[in-house]
Parts: structure tokens; C-alpha cells; sequence
């Protein structure tokens, strides 16, 4: 028996938190992963994701070799193969399809299944550039936001998270932080310690909302009216901060007409939020300084969430949050990492003929757009569960099971989308890798260690794609480097944020801060100095000529094909698509609102298999209240069917005065397999975009319920 190890590892998961663990290892087996207490975000704990990691590396349904599929398309049936066997397969279709079709026959899709700068959302792009593949835009998740956030205060790590102690009064805007991210309670605690008070403005009371001192209940897809009438107050009662305004925003004047169209009593009829609360809220947030807002994701999902964003960002600068640690919006503060994203994603390899499809539409890719030219006739995923990550579910299920598409997925267990591949190729869990990992919710740089070889046959996906550059001839060196190497271009090194961080230093420790004003200084905009063409908060945006843009990070470095109409250069409030409200004549059929936030055990499609976090979460839920399921009969522990004009699936109803009359709450996460009738809750959504980013509408779907 040998003895154990410790290693430094970090969470791999699309989460802000990006927990610094450690890692033990015994005989070559992970026996236990835990929080990493030396890092100061993590501070020795991790979510209830990924406490157990070690029970997902050593899953008995990992799968560990490649697969080739031998029965129907989704039926699961596959036999064991070589991996020699596999590329083989792949490079005779691939080069038979660009014979015949071209390369852009070919998709990728992918996203965020890991988040590590050599194996996350880039890993690919340089491949399938150099292919000549269709290049899949995948805004999923904050494009819309960080369009607007863009166009408001430019790219900007406005916030230190950990700077939040020094708030005197926080919001938490569409953002359930002890689900999603846990690890900055801490600080929201200790500030409330200091005397701070805690607002969440959210639909549901969830368990965060449970623990604030004040939860604003407002009607989903109205946050921009909200936001505007708070400007109204603010400006009405003379609580800008006119110094402020008047040196480092543009626009004020045309914004003060904008606000005046938002007073309280109008918003009030559109939030749901009584008039005198607006302006309790309004007040408290101008006279608490410093004030911080964080918004969560969520914000974005629905048709006017990009204008929202937009709105709420223009806040802290209108009553000179900004001036203080602790004050200001906090976002991504992602943008603060100097990361190489131009080595990573190599968009010089793209060639002249390029074609940009949003994987968001997958369903409507893969069975119903007929101007394409060529079509679809391969599809490759990784990083990613299409099947019940994307919207119009059962349309992407008619496309996966066309006898004409190869589907080759790189995954680590059987899920609803490798069902239907027609090869499946094993990829290594977190402790089987190298990594480093940027945050988009701290000030940390993490280094994953390597804890244990990849079981089987898994692979790395930086390995993947070297063998299958190899498999397809290419000759450049650049797909053949070393993760190691990987490693050393992954981030410019040369840039201050990095200034006094060793890269041996990095992997010994695991962690590193940038190199920024310690929390209780940095103040970036204290004196202005926004990055945006004026170098002022722009609540005029600059930008508004370049229309409905998708910033190049989303599409893989690509700028080019822009599409969008110019857009009004001012915070505006665009009404849902689907409410009762604007949508009487649908309503009619579908009176109730559905939203579908995130799941407190899964994140994502993320352990919708593990036992430990299904027992956790249950069978899929859905949240109603009292007054709607009492109109419909319906009692908590029913089956219950949720339909929308796309589709329909059945889940269990939860009966409830956490969520308002006219809403019903759906979370995400469940595996489609293993659920009632076959489908989750992306059955009946939309593939409509919102306003900004061409972000996703989850959250803006009619719907109604019966009892099953």
C-alpha cells in the first residue's frame, strides 16, 4: 500500500467561485477532494457539486474507452473500439464529407463543461479553424449582459467580490449567490456584520432571499422598468451625485428625459412592486454609500434582458457608488485576467469563406433551416450536453437521430446527447488533467495539478485535439504543443495584473491574486477612467450604432458577420415576449409565467447522474403557488404536465408561497433520460434571441399546468 498525497487542484466547473481543492491521493485512486483553506475565496470549503468529486472520477458509469455505436441512434448501444479505430472512422467520414460537401458540413459544439484555459471553451477553435468548419457562436450564458455591460462602463473588473465587506448596502440582483455562488456569502455576512444591509430583487424566494433583510418579489422580465423608475427617484428627489455625473458619465441630460417616462406608480403596474417600495429601495441605495449591486446571470433571459443590464449598470455611476471600495456593480471580474485568448483560439486560421451559426439554435440547425448551404452533416461535441442544454428539445432530438449526421461526443459518462453519437470518445475528469483557470467571480489565478493518470483510455481534451490534428495531416507544430507549453502561452505573462507571479510559484501553491490594489483599495472608477470610447460611464452608449453586436469572445474570435439594427442608445424597458401582460391572446392558452433558474445541486447538466446530488435535489420539481394550484387542483407530490406552445414534460409539483401568483419555477439540471415522459424542461422552450449578445430567453416562456 503506498502512501497518500495532497495535491493542489481547482474546480473545473462554469461557476464564479473557481474553488481552489485538494486533492488526496492513495494507490493511484482519488479517495477524498476538499476546499483548499490557504485560498482565501475558497477558505476550506466547497459546494455541494463537487464535495464528493472523487465519486464522479471513479464512477463505475465513466466511460473509459472509445465507442462505436451499434444499434439505433438513441437506444445507447455501442461497442468497444481502439482509438486507432475511432480516428480512423472519423478522418474517412470527415474527408469524404469535405470532398463532397465541404468542410462546413461539419459543426462544433461545445461550451463550458470545464472552464480551464487549456481544456475549456477554446480548446477546439484552433482545429476547427483550420478545418474550414462552420464556427459555432455560442452565447449561451452573459453575451447579452456582457454586451450591455460593455456599451455601459466598457471591459472593465470594476469590483473586487472580496471588496464587499466595506458595503454599507447591497443588492443582489437575479442572483441566488448561496446556490451559484456560494463563496461570496462570507463577505455579504461579514458586511452585514459591519451594518450593511442585504436586498435581493427576485421572482422566487429562494434560500438566499430567504436570508436578506429585504426580498423585492418583481415580475420576471421587468428589471429595466425597475431600474428606471429607481433613476427617476434618484433624479426627482435631487439624490444624484452631481459631481460625479457631471465629471465622469455622458449623457445625463438625454437620461433624465428617459427617466422621467418611469415613475413609480407606472412601474408599479409593470414590476408588480408597490410604488412606495420603489422609492424606499431608490432612497436607501442613493443615501448608503458605498452601495454594491451584483447581478446574477439570470438577469439577461428574457427579451429586454441585454437593455436591463444596461439600466441597472448605469446606477452606480448616477449616485457615485463608484467612488469607494465596496460601491459599484459587480459583474465578471473575469475581465480583469490577461489572458492570451488570440493564441488560444487562433482566429487567423479561419479563411475567407466563413460561415457563423448560433449554436443556440441547434434544433432548428440540424432539421429545419433548408438555406443552408451545405447542411449539417456532421456534428461534433464536447464540453457540452446539447440534448438538455439547449432549447426546442424534442426538434434537436429529430436532428441527432438523422441517419445522414455523424455525431462523434467526447464525454465522461452516457449522457442524453452521446446516446445518439455515433462515436464516443472518453475524456478525462479534472484530477486526470492539467490545467489554469481565470474566475469570473475573484481576483484569483488557480493552478490544477495533475493528481492522478486518466483511467482507461481517457484523454485530455488538449489531447484530443493534437490526435485528431494528427488524424486530419495537419502539419503545423501549433497543434502538437505540449500542455506545458499550453500552459506557458496561456496568458501574458508580461502584463502588470501578472507582475511578481511565478509560474512554479503558481502550481507549488495553486493560487495566485493578481497583482491589484489590495480589496480595500481598488476603486478603479473612483475618478472615472471607464474603458469606453468616451472614458465616462456611458448611459449614451457609443456603441449603439454597431447594432445587436456578439462580442468576438463568444465566436470564437471572429468578428466579422455582425448582424443587428442599431439599437437606442439609452436604458430602455423591453416588455417580455411571453407575459399575460403583452401577450393577452397567448396568454389565453398559457396564462402562467415559467421561469428556470439554476439547480442548488447540479450545475448545469452537471451531475444531473450522480446519487449523491440527485438525492439532494429530488426529482424534477416545479414550484407553484397556493393560488394557481388551488385553480387547478393541483397538490404538492402530484405529477403535473408544464406545457408552452413548443412542448410539454411532466415533473412534480411543490406547492408554494415562495413564488408569486402567475409563476411557476422549473430549475434546470435534470438528465432527460431519466426523467418523466422523456423530457426536461427545455422541451418547451423557445430558440428566440433577447435583445443584446443574441442571448438566450430561458426565462421568457408562457406556459400551463395540469395535473397528470
Amino acid at each position: 500500500m503506498g502512501e497518500e498525497r495532497k495535491l493542489v487542484g481547482a474546480c473545473p466547473h462554469d461557476c464564479p467561485d473557481t474553488c481552489s481543492m485538494l486533492v488526496t491521493v492513495k494507490d493511484g485512486k482519488v479517495t477524498s477532494v476538499r476546499g483548499n483553506p490557504e485560498q482565501p475565496f475558497t477558505r476550506g470549503r466547497l459546494c455541494i457539486k463537487v464535495n464528493n468529486y472523487q465519486d464522479r472520477v471513479h464512477s463505475e458509469e465513466r466511460i473509459l474507452y472509445p465507442l462505436r455505436r451499434i444499434g439505433p441512434k438513441g437506444a445507447g448501444e455501442f461497442e468497444k473500439v481502439s482509438w486507432d479505430e475511432a480516428l480512423s472512422e472519423i478522418g474517412s467520414r470527415w474527408r469524404g464529407l469535405v470532398e463532397e460537401f465541404g468542410a462546413q458540413s461539419i459543426l462544433p459544439y461545445s461550451y463550458l463543461g470545464t472552464q480551464g484555459i487549456l481544456n475549456g471553451l477554446n480548446v477546439g477553435d484552433p482545429f476547427f479553424n483550420k478545418l474550414g468548419a462552420t464556427i459555432g457562436e455560442r452565447t449561451f450564458c452573459d453575451s447579452g449582459a456582457c454586451t450591455a455591460y460593455e456599451m455601459t462602463v466598457g471591459h472593465t473588473a470594476a469590483v473586487d467580490p472580496e471588496s464587499i465587506v466595506h458595503s454599507k448596502y447591497i443588492i443582489l440582483w437575479a442572483c441566488n449567490a448561496l446556490s451559484t455562488n456560494s463563496h461570496l456569502w462570507p463577505f455579504i455576512e461579514k458586511a452585514r456584520k459591519n451594518g450593511a444591509a442585504l436586498v435581493v430583487i427576485d421572482p422566487v424566494k429562494t434560500k438566499t432571499a430567504r436570508l436578506a433583510d429585504w426580498h423585492i418579489s418583481i415580475r420576471p422580465g421587468t428589471d429595466a422598468a425597475l431600474a428606471l423608475s429607481i433613476m427617476n427617484v434618484v433624479i426627482n428627489e435631487g439624490l444624484v451625485d452631481q459631481d460625479y455625473v457631471d465629471r465622469y458619465t455622458y449623457g445625463y441630460e438625454e437620461l433624465k428625459v428617459r427617466a422621467a417616462e418611469y415613475d413609480p406608480e407606472k412601474v408599479e403596474n409593470i414590476t408588480g412592486i408597490p410604488a412606495d417600495d420603489i422609492r424606499t429601495l431608490a432612497r436607501a441605495y442613493a443615501q448608503s454609500a458605498p452601495a454594491m449591486i451584483r447581478i446574477g446571470v439570470a438577469i439577461e433571459r428574457h427579451a429586454g434582458g441585454g437593455q436591463a443590464v444596461r439600466a441597472i449598470t448605469s446606477l452606480p455611476a448616477l449616485v457615485g457608488s463608484w467612488r469607494k471600495p465596496g460601491g459599484g456593480l459587480l459583474q465578471l471580474p473575469l475581465w480583469a485576467f490577461p489572458v492570451n485568448f488570440a493564441k488560444m483560439m487562433r482566429p487567423d486560421f479561419i479563411g475567407n469563406d466563413v460561415r457563423v451559426l448560433n449554436l443556440w439554435k441547434l434544433g432548428q440547425i440540424l432539421c429545419d433551416d433548408e438555406s443552408l448551404a451545405p447542411p449539417i452533416k456532421s456534428l461534433f461535441v464536447y464540453n457540452s450536453n446539447p440534448v438538455v442544454t439547449t432549447p426546442e428539445q424534442d426538434k434537436v432530438i429529430k436532428g441527432l437521430q438523422r441517419e445522414d449526421l455523424f455525431t462523434v461526443v467526447s464525454e465522461q459518462f452516457l449522457t442524453d446527447t452521446t446516446l445518439y453519437a455515433d462515436i464516443v470518445l472518453p475524456a478525462t475528469t479534472q484530477v486526470e488533467q492539467e490545467d489554469i483557470m481565470f474566475s469570473w467571480g475573484h481576483f484569483y489565478l488557480s493552478y490544477n495539478n495533475q493528481s492522478i493518470a486518466p483511467l482507461g483510455d481517457a484523454v485530455s481534451n488538449t489531447e484530443l485535439f493534437r490526435r485528431l490534428a494528427k488524424t486530419m495531416n495537419f502539419d503545423d507544430p501549433f497543434f502538437y504543443r505540449s500542455d506545458e507549453l499550453m500552459i506557458d502561452e496561456s496568458m501574458l505573462w508580461d502584463e502588470p495584473a501578472l507582475e511578481g507571479i511565478s509560474l512554479d510559484e503558481l502550481k507549488l501553491h495553486g493560487f495566485a491574486r493578481l497583482n491589484l490594489d489590495t480589496a480595500d483599495r481598488y476603486a478603479p472608477h473612483a475618478e472615472g477612467n471607464f474603458p469606453t470610447p468616451s472614458g465616462k460611464c456611458e448611459f449614451k452608449t457609443s456603441l449603439a450604432e454597431s447594432g445587436n453586436f456578439v462580442n468576438p469572445l463568444f465566436r470564437q474570435g471572429y468578428a466579422g458577420q455582425q448582424s443587428g439594427e442599431p439599437v437606442d442608445p439609452l436604458p430602455h424597458y423591453i416588455p417580455p415576449r411571453e407575459s399575460p401582460k403583452t401577450n393577452s391572446s397567448l396568454a389565453k392558452d398559457y396564462p402562467l409565467n415559467l421561469i428556470s433558474p439554476k439547480s442548488h445541486a447540479f450545475i448545469t447538466s452537471n451531475y444531473g447522474n450522480m446519487p449523491y446530488q440527485i438525492h439532494h435535489a429530488g426529482e424534477q420539481t416545479v414550484l407553484i403557488n397556493p393560488e394557481d394550484a388551488g385553480a387547478r387542483r393541483i397538490e404538492s407530490g402530484r405529477a403535473i404536465c408544464i406545457s408552452s406552445r413548443i412542448g410539454e414534460f411532466t415533473a412534480v409539483a411543490v406547492v408554494t408561497a415562495d413564488t408569486m401568483p402567475g409563476l411557476v419555477v422549473a430549475p434546470v439540471g435534470y438528465w432527460r433520460h431519466t426523467s418523466q415522459g422523456n423530457a426536461t424542461v427545455q422541451s418547451i422552450m423557445s430558440s428566440d434571441y433577447a435583445d443584446l449578445g443574441a442571448a438566450p430567453t430561458f426565462s421568457d416562456v408562457l406556459v400551463e399546468i395540469k395535473a397528470v
